[in-house]
């Protein structure tokens, strides 16, 4: 078989590369030490010129990791372990002086985010080395000599790592300020909040924490962005629910977004959430838990993501406003990634009240972790950094040398201006009571637009629910009436693990009441995020206020139990959660099938997670079908602790059996698995096949320029699994992260072009897929991904298929890099499909996984 060999070459020889080093060789003195890494390693899109301004003296003036500008037009710049400096542009063309380059006199350290307002630079310091206290500081110039230097703590925050106290940005209207902050910054006290503060873990199973121990004893809210008044006395929850966000930044419109931090630990398990663009609305959860109780992003008590990007250590963030760029990238937000040297565009488009997005590889480099970037005012230039965790730091600039006009462009988004408009109306109601609330927001709980409907449903939570919770119990319209009954059971209800002393029991009255009134709702009148809703109420009741009664369970079972398994993998995962929570006699066998016929490891692994507490509905055959699946999930592939996840829930199904179950399955529990390359787990998904054909473009596309109708939706996913597409590429919530993300193909290629990046791989490669050969100046060659810097270490990804596989480089020693011209994706994927399959696959692919799109009818 032709795919063989280039799949074994590729394996083993060539990795995909994240981050572009240009196909010149270096020389020694552009790896050298003290020198940034060179403009002739960076990649920008056509016609912006970038050059190195300053390569940044670590010993000296430290690792640079903040950028602001003055009303002056002097920029800022703070090391991550030490102070800040001062400095003004160099003209066009020219270097920054090193002489030029200030020391500020302010006695501060471990600036994260800095920002010039109301005659003050205010920062947010995270110190994780206490050498002095994070929080908000406020640095003014005391004796007038033009030089910041008088410091004033506004407020302390105790926080730990680099997940702490970050950026600091003023408000829309200027009367009041932002602050971002990680997971690993405790709540501040605060005088008012606009997400109701009944937050909970709300894990109907119980979690997992992380294998290696990450972030165990941190629970809800998560990361938080507040509104702080110019005096640092009164502080607001703004919104919460982050894992790590670094920046965030208003558009035109006035909306707030931010740019927040996959947890890579989790690759390839169904929780993993890439790095994602999150809008940031007024009183907005996002779901982040730790270990695997992330939320998905279809819990109806969190909000989706504006657009996943992907793996990444996301830093700061800006729009092009007043860059003399050309239009598209004037309304840009750009958004930085430390660990893989990316700048991203990223392009707004309304929807409802909120947005969607494309992204667009703006500029990239290897090494080039960036840190933060900025507009500057007066020359319309982008300046941006690298450096952080002590790695070479230097100091950019980015210019606009084409011939497109760079006329400022002023204009917000009005397509949805409306939309937005209704939504704050409603956000008027948040963080207090008031007697217009439910008048205003009661109608709209079964809005058509989430984010509208997250706006009333969050006005309603505010308000005391003895004034509306008779009116969600005997609500008539199903849409709203289950909205209402999810806000009844998080105001009444109280989670387990955020249970105080002084609260009073669980109100197992209210349960009972919210439990009737979910059991009466129509299956069929509620579309399917309604019917999401309905079963994710049932499980923060079951979680806030205990298990019901028998005669209730089996109400629910009714209810519930012919509705699984579902068409969709989301209705699936909480209908599987809850059934086996309840105990459902019939659940074993219709997970069992799901599992079996998943073709993706996330699918099967999020049953074979809810299965682990299962006691009742076994047989002998589904018990070994049960572990029988552990001795094949042992060659699936993940992140750092994907292989103890698997342990967790292994044991976790072991203590369900009973010592007759033990004794019946003594020989499948000692079975030890056979490791075995992702090529022969490809081959065992396509078993018994012999018949081959090499399928050329010229062959297979004809068939599917004729028009792709009628395609099995079923049967093309399950050749994406079989080809080993899931293995590498992104799709919905699945699959892996060393190829580009397949979730949007339809809306880049046409069928013809599709299967011509599968057929030709290396006609066209990706360039942030490209394969990177990297030679010591004693020789050896590595082949592989630069996935993370600390210092002048860089660890190198050298096995596609286990990302956390490393070898650890000094880039002083980098003789050069090349670039292979071979794609690391193998020829002959196709060989062992036939027609109907291959169009099947294709359909399933450029439908973005719709089962309702019109190729499927």
């Amino acid at each position: 078989m032709r795919f063989l060999f280039r799949f074994a070459l590729v394996a083993f020889c060539s990795i995909p590369a994240l981050c572009l080093f240009g196909a010149e060789k270096p020389s020694n003195r552009e790896v050298g030490e003290n020198k940034a890494t060179p403009t002739s390693r960076i990649k920008a899109v056509k016609d912006f010129k970038v050059e190195l301004l300053y390569s940044v003296p670590g010993g000296e003036q430290g690792s640079w990791v903040n950028l602001c500008v003055d009303p002056k037009g002097r920029i800022f710049a703070s090391d991550q372990y030490g102070g800040l400096y001062r400095f003004t542009p160099p003209a066009p063309g020219e270097p920054l002086d090193p002489a030029k380059v200030e020391k500020v006199p302010a006695q501060i350290r471990a600036v994260n985010g800095m920002l010039w307002a109301f005659g003050a630079l205010y920062v947010g310091v995270n110190d994780y080395e206490k050498k002095i206290p994070s929080g908000v500081y406020r640095i003014t110039d005391s004796d007038n000599d033009d030089m910041p230097d008088k410091v004033e703590l506004l407020r302390q925050f105790k926080a730990g790592s680099d997940h702490g106290v970050h950026a600091i940005l003023p408000s829309p209207d200027g009367k009041s300020l932002f602050l971002v902050c990680g997971n690993n910054a405790d709540l501040t006290p605060s005088s008012s909040t606009r997400v109701p503060f009944h937050w909970g873990e709300d894990h109907l199973l119980n979690r997992m924490p992380d294998g290696r121990g990450h972030n165990r004893d941190r629970l809800a809210p998560g990361g938080i962005i507040y509104q702080f008044s110019p005096d640092g006395k009164d502080f607001e929850v703004y919104s919460s629910g982050y894992r790590n966000i670094f920046d965030a930044s208003f558009n035109r419109d006035g909306e707030l977004f931010t740019y927040d931090a996959d947890m890579e630990y989790d690759f390839n398990t169904p929780w993993y959430r890439p790095t994602r663009i999150n809008h940031v609305t007024s009183g907005s959860e996002y779901g982040w838990r730790n270990g695997a109780g992330k939320f998905p992003e279809f819990y109806p008590d969190n909000l989706p993501a504006v657009h996943n990007i992907g793996p990444g250590s996301p830093t700061g963030m800006t729009f092009g406003y007043g860059a003399k760029f050309p239009a598209k990238y004037q309304n840009a937000m750009f958004v930085l990634d430390w660990s893989w040297g990316k700048l991203y565009a990223i392009h707004l488009q309304p929807n409802g009240s909120s947005y969607t997005a494309t992204r667009e590889e703006f500029l990239s480099g290897a090494p080039l972790p960036l840190t933060d970037a900025i507009i500057h005012p007066g020359d319309g230039a982008m300046y941006f950094a690298i450096g952080g965790r002590k790695v070479q730091s230097g100091f950019y600039r980015l210019t606009y040398t084409g011939t497109e006009s760079t006329a400022p462009v002023k204009t917000g988004s009005t397509a949805n201006a409306k939309e937005r408009k209704f939504r704050h109306e409603l956000e008027k109601f948040h963080g207090k009571q008031d007697a217009n609330a439910l008048k205003a927001a009661w109608p709209h709980l079964d809005h058509k637009d989430r984010f509208t409907r997250w706006a009333a449903r969050t006005a309603i939570e505010h308000q005391p629910p003895t004034t509306w919770a008779e009116r969600a119990l005997t609500e008539k319209n199903p849409g709203r009436q289950v909205e209402a009954l999810l806000a009844l059971t998080r105001v009444t209800g109280i989670d387990p693990q955020h249970r105080k002393p002084t609260d009073a029991p669980a109100d197992k009255a209210m349960q009972q009441k919210i439990l009737n009134a979910l059991t009466k709702l129509n299956w069929k009148k509620l579309n399917h995020e309604q019917r999401l809703t309905l079963v994710r109420t049932y499980q923060i009741s079951f979680v806030r206020f205990g298990r019901p009664d028998d005669s209730t369970i089996q109400r629910i079972l009714a209810q519930l139990d012919p509705q699984f398994p579902a068409p969709t993998f989301d209705l699936n995962w909480l209908l599987c959660e809850t059934l086996v929570y309840l105990q459902s006699p019939t659940v074993a066998s219709k997970a069992i099938a799901l599992i079996k016929d998943a073709p993706g490891q996330e699918e099967q692994m999020e049953y074979a997670r809810s299965l682990r507490f299962l006691k009742t509905g076994w047989t002998p055959a589904l018990r070994t079908e049960q572990f029988e699946w552990f001795l094949k999930a042992a060659n699936y592939r993940g992140g750092a602790s994907f292989e103890k996840f698997l342990e967790f829930i292994r044991t976790d199904a072991e203590t369900t059996l009973t010592p007759d179950e033990k004794a019946a399955l003594k020989t499948v529990l000692a079975k030890k698995p056979v490791k075995k390359s992702p090529l022969e787990a490809m081959a065992e998904a396509l078993a018994g096949r012999t018949n081959m054909t090499e399928w050329t473009l010229e062959t297979i596309a004809p068939a599917a320029e004729r028009g792709l109708k009628k395609r099995n939706f079923d049967n093309g996913r399950k050749m994406f699994g079989a080809a080993g597409c899931f293995a590498c590429h992104r799709f919905g919530n699945e699959g892996g992260m060393t190829g580009p993300d397949l979730t949007g193909s339809g809306g880049r290629y046409s069928a013809r072009d599709f299967l011509d990046q599968i057929l030709n791989p290396s006609k066209e490669i990706n360039e942030q897929f490209v394969p990177m050969i990297i030679t010591r100046n004693d020789g050896e060659t590595i082949t592989g991904v630069i996935v993370n810097l600390n210092g002048d270490n860089v660890m190198v990804n050298t096995d596609p298929a286990n990302p956390f596989q490393q070898e650890k480089i000094d880039r002083k020693l980098v003789k050069s890099i090349e670039v292979s011209k071979f794609s690391p994706m193998p020829e002959g994927l196709l060989d062992l499909l036939t027609e109907e399959e291959i169009l099947d696959l294709t359909a399933y692919a450029l439908s973005g996984g719709d089962r309702k799109h019109p190729m499927f009818r």
